[in-house]
């Protein structure tokens, strides 16, 4: 059977992903979703892309971008380089560029055309993920970039997509290691960078699969009864 499996924001944490990856034993029939926000803050985001990349060979995965890969990019390739650089270096870029050796001419090609092919969301018949946020009034292809990869989700979560789909998303840190069930919606950046947890989670039964940066692994269940009903 196939397996439609959401993954949280990564951070340069390449130890909890291989774990997680390890855990899960994905096959070609199952579809891995990464958040977003795989690089910056973490000790080894070229490891984390790498790892990632290298998924593409063993099951159909599809990346979403997040603001830091955005951050990444602009600070790459954008028109104010100076300054879109020196922002993505104080907000975690420091450590992404460490793991390359130090400098932009570390990264390999290959890595900015993952990033480079990333995308915005991605829906199901029952589920959608993007990696912020979203307003729930507009259809996702009109989402803003404010909203969808900056707008944080504190204290009530979003109201349900005009979509009646299940949202799942990143960005908002849970602080606390465990993904946030508001039923309509999934909060799953489980805050692995600061010591916390990476979560993945099968969206179809609520299986969590969790890894820390020291390779510990644990397990739990989200409430995925009422999504169908």
């Amino acid at each position: 059977m196939s397996r439609t499996i959401a993954i949280g924001d990564i951070h340069g944490c390449a130890v909890a992903l291989q774990r997680l990856i390890d855990e899960i034993e994905p096959t070609s029939n199952d579809i891995l979703i990464g958040m977003g926000d795989y690089v910056d803050r973490g000790m080894n985001s070229a490891g984390v892309l790498e790892i990632l990349i290298n998924l593409v060979s063993t099951c159909r995965f599809i990346p979403l971008i997040g603001n830091h890969e955005l951050m990444m990019y602009k600070a790459l390739f954008g028109n104010n380089k100076q300054r879109d650089f020196e922002f993505w270096y104080q907000h975690g870029g420091s450590a992404t560029l460490a793991s390359y050796g130090g400098s932009v001419e570390g990264i390999p090609q290959h890595h900015l055309s993952f990033l480079n092919h990333c995308l915005r969301y991605y829906e199901t018949e029952n589920h959608f993920f993007i990696h912020a946020n979203y307003v729930p009034d507009l259809p996702l292809s009109e989402q803003p970039d404010q909203v969808s990869f900056w707008k944080h989700m504190l204290g009530s979560p979003t109201a349900p997509h005009i979509s009646g789909k299940t949202a799942y998303v990143g960005h908002t840190p849970q602080s606390d290691g465990h993904v946030t069930d508001h039923g309509h919606v999934k909060l799953i950046d489980t805050y692995c960078y600061g010591d916390e947890w990476l979560s993945a989670v099968n969206v179809d039964n609520g299986e969590v699969w969790q890894s820390n940066n020291s390779g510990d692994f644990r397990s739990a269940k989200v409430d995925t009864s009422a999504e169908n009903q």
